[in-house]
């Protein structure tokens, strides 16, 4: 059984280690929800995990199991009451039992209890569409707005927007 919790700074290796396994590889390719088979450099940096970590305006949260991480969402503050949900991942190995669901759960509550917020957000590769699917049977709606990929570099796709009250 998982249990959620807020990321520390010893658990940067880990994190990173779990976040590059999930979105890249071949490793992400046992999963669903990875972007190995769009994108091939590294998702994510120590530092950059450790700076989310320490920020005061974001909440990395993880899950973990008999001290291993399975997964982890952050959550960052917006302004006008809104959030946005990012780097959700879950091990390859246990995606599709249910964790995804309940990173976002905790990700909405610490949204709303931590930052006041009444309205989430994220963003997904346009050329998702099973992963967009997932995200609105979960509640979540396409906006109309879309955003270049946030990797400099010319990429053959954007990012679509997806909101869901919270309230």
């Amino acid at each position: 059984m998982s249990r959620v919790r807020r990321a520390t700074l010893a658990d940067v290796p880990a994190l990173r280690a779990l976040v590059e396994a999930a979105y890249r590889g071949d490793s992400a390719r046992g999963g669903w929800t990875h972007e190995a088979d769009l994108l091939g450099d590294e998702r994510t940096s120590e530092a950059e995990l450790a700076a989310a970590i320490a920020a005061t305006d974001k909440r990395v949260l993880v899950s973990e199991a008999d001290g291993i991480l399975t997964g982890t969402v952050t959550v960052a503050s917006l302004e006008q009451s809104r959030a946005y949900l990012g780097m959700l991942c879950v091990d390859p190995s246990i995606q599709a039992g249910g964790l995804g669901r309940a990173l976002i759960e905790a990700a909405e509550s610490c949204a709303m209890r931590d930052f006041a917020a009444t309205t989430m957000e994220m963003t997904v590769i346009d050329r998702r569409a099973e992963l967009i699917a997932w995200y609105q049977r979960r509640g979540y709606r396409l906006t109309s707005e879309t955003r270049p990929f946030p990797v400099p570099g010319d990429f053959p796709f954007h990012m679509v927007v997806l909101e869901r009250l919270l309230v």
